[in-house]
């Protein structure tokens, strides 16, 4: 289904980054995704721009075609309609391992600015100030996935120069690149965030600042990462979401607000 070009007069952040996160993927790409943002703008862009993506739940369901938003990644809509449902090990082994996933999407608690992701623990490890819920199939789509999208909402706490531990490596950690720890996949190749979009830097890896949204300022984007975030000159503007796409989240793929409110 083509999408309409008129831009929408009326789009909230979480729509916005939904639809940016959406039209990412391309189409024929097979994507492993979770519950929440990440798993709304896969199904926009299967009603937009991809419709022959496949998506992938950790829960085993495969070429899954929800028809309604799913809450956890063990509801029944995602196994109707699918090609298959397979067990963990399969989905992980020969898929994720096997080098078939071309998208993986993942968040966390902390994001440092070489793409490393925190779920495990806040503060020290052997005491920590919060323990997180852990890596569950997380670590693995970092290594493995052809390409990484981050989606996270800016703030020092979560966005800090370090993270506290390492549950998901991003292009560099403890002192080398993706390449000498012996990862295959390409790592995280943007992080669509509510005030603008960081990518890494092809040389260094370091996540810096590329596109901006309207009525943001480089210096409110610095005031929420916990390093000296450098930007992309000149920065990109983004396209904002359009009538069809704004439509289609509110009015068929989360009419109930569960995501975008």
């Amino acid at each position: 289904m083509a999408t309409e070009t008129k831009a929408a007069t009326d789009y909230t952040l979480n729509e916005l980054m939904t639809v940016l996160a959406a039209r990412e993927i391309h189409d024929g790409d097979v994507v492993f995704v979770g519950i929440g943002l990440p798993n709304l703008a896969c199904n926009l862009a299967r009603h937009t721009h991809a419709p022959n993506m496949c998506l992938i739940y950790e829960s085993g369901a495969v070429g899954a075609v929800p028809d309604r938003v799913p809450p956890s990644i063990g509801d029944p809509a995602l196994v109707t309609g699918s090609l298959m449902v397979a067990s963990m090990q399969d989905i992980f082994q020969a898929m994720l391992q096997n080098g078939k996933i071309q998208v993986g999407f993942l968040g966390g608690a902390q994001i440092d600015r070489y793409g490393n992701i925190n779920t495990t623990v806040v503060g020290d490890y052997a005491k920590p100030k919060v323990r997180l819920p852990g890596s569950g199939g997380a670590c693995e789509i970092a290594i493995h996935a052809q390409r990484v999208l981050l989606i996270a909402k800016l703030d020092k706490r979560a966005f800090p120069e370090k993270v506290d531990f390492i549950t998901s490596p991003g292009s560099f950690s403890k002192g080398r690149k993706r390449k000498d720890w012996g990862h295959p996949g390409r790592g995280p190749v943007k992080c669509i965030t509510n005030m603008g979009t960081l990518e890494p830097d092809e040389r260094t890896g370091e996540l810096v600042l590329t596109a901006i949204y309207p009525g943001v300022t480089i210096d409110a984007v610095r005031a929420n990462v916990g390093w000296a975030l450098k930007a992309k000159d000149p920065l990109a503007g983004v396209a904002l979401p359009t009538a069809q796409e704004i439509k289609l989240l509110r009015e068929k793929l989360d009419p109930k607000k569960l995501h975008i409110k």
